[in-house]
């Protein structure tokens, strides 16, 4: 099974620049998809489903903003809209889908970059994300965990890691939740595969011609729980998709 996950920073935009092309050649069992920025009639259900796709989605209620999907070949059993926390379900940040061994759930997490007040709704987001997980977990042993973390866990993680140190996405308290977070039996896919691989990175800003150089930063993970670390059999990051800011990142997965 192969799993991805991409922030299209809008399906509509992502439409526009060949995604339809991009799906149909990543021939995705699973496509965990972040930031839609879209409501449920605006996405392209028809579209995906002639290719092959069952779409679920979580939208923001706040128009053009945040918003969570996932698409699968395969019809699960289950699906899951939200975390239960009404002030993180307003912005359309998770959803999850149940197979009878396996559940894949796409994850929007908060920036912080718009100032305090937003950073400490991160902060906030992360713990209690922690919680879910881990009780979930309880539940549902076999989790993939897919999406846009907006953190750079480690220096190799990021281009300029001296300069970026007081930044949102690269502070020391998110780097160290990030830890905490792995620590308590969830693999980040690509790391476990590639411990040094330098230069990769999954996001690059849209200024100083940021992607052309490779000045980027590693957002966007798949996070398996412990448990499936031994049917890892690959994991990637694919920067020649260029429908967004973001690239997809994948694993793959023994059945």
């Amino acid at each position: 099974m192969k799993i991805y996950s991409y922030n299209v920073n809008g399906i509509r935009a992502a439409m526009k620049k060949g995604f339809m092309e991009w799906l149909k050649e990543s021939n995705a069992d699973v496509v965990c998809l972040q930031e839609t920025k879209a409501q449920p009639d605006q996405i392209p259900i028809l579209e995906l489903a002639s290719v092959g796709y069952n779409c679920y989605c979580l939208s923001a209620q706040k128009k053009g903003y945040s918003g969570v999907a996932i698409l699968t070949k395969q019809e699960p059993g289950n699906k899951s809209l939200g975390m239960g926390i009404e002030k993180y379900d307003f912005e359309g940040r998770i959803i999850r889908v149940d197979y009878p061994n396996l559940s894949i759930a796409s994850i929007y997490h908060p920036a912080g970059v718009s100032g305090e007040e937003r950073q400490a709704f991160k902060m906030q987001w992360l713990s209690d994300f922690q919680t879910y997980a881990k009780e979930l977990e309880k539940q549902i042993p076999n989790l993939i965990l897919c999406g846009d973390y907006n953190i750079a866990h480690q220096e190799i993680d990021i281009h300029d890691p001296k300069g970026n140190a007081n930044h949102s996405g690269f502070l020391p308290e998110e780097r160290s939740w990030m830890t905490d977070f792995i620590d308590s039996g969830f693999v980040d896919s690509f790391r476990y595969m590639y411990p040094e691989k330098k230069d990769a990175y999954s996001w690059w800003s849209y200024r100083a011609n940021a992607r052309r150089n490779n000045k980027g930063w590693r957002l966007d993970y798949c996070m398996v729980s412990q448990n499936l670390k031994d049917k890892i059999m690959d994991a990637g990051i694919e920067p020649q998709a260029m429908q967004s800011d973001h690239c997809p990142v994948w694993v793959e997965i023994k059945d």
